[in-house]
């Protein structure tokens, strides 16, 4: 399961909409390893002239690895923490996660990070199970 839902919070959603504040706090507390990379990638964008921050170390063990797919591979999941830290995210491998600013997915920078040629550079065997 990729999130530990509150009773509450699945009465909510299924009586109607939920709030995105209640879903992004789920979120921390279900993915936390995910949701500190992702806040830490989006606090070092913020606070430097780059055109993007990334992470290139490997997570501590598989289950923090697996709360990073699970996290991105998520369409709601990944919008809502891009919304909630107002970052583009983009991703390879198995955990080299990049913030970017959202009006970049057009940029040059961005292009380049996400083009199956970056994919095919930053590939390696220690990740071919990942």
């Amino acid at each position: 399961m990729s999130l530990d839902v509150s009773p509450k919070l699945l009465a909510e959603a299924e009586s109607g909409d939920i709030r995105e504040e209640d879903f992004v706090d789920t979120v921390r507390t279900s993915l936390p390893y995910a949701y500190d990379l992702i806040a830490s990638l989006s606090a070092e964008l913020k606070s430097g002239a780059a055109q993007f921050a990334d992470n290139q170390t490997p997570p501590p063990s598989e289950r923090e690895r697996g709360q990073l797919l699970r996290a991105l591979a998520s369409d709601a999941i990944r919008g809502s923490l891009e919304r909630h830290f107002g970052v583009a995210l983009a991703f390879q491998n198995c955990h080299r996660v990049a913030a970017f600013h959202p009006g970049a997915r057009t940029g040059e920078t961005y292009v380049r990070f996400t083009s199956l040629r970056s994919q095919i550079l930053n590939q390696s065997p220690e990740f071919r199970d990942c």
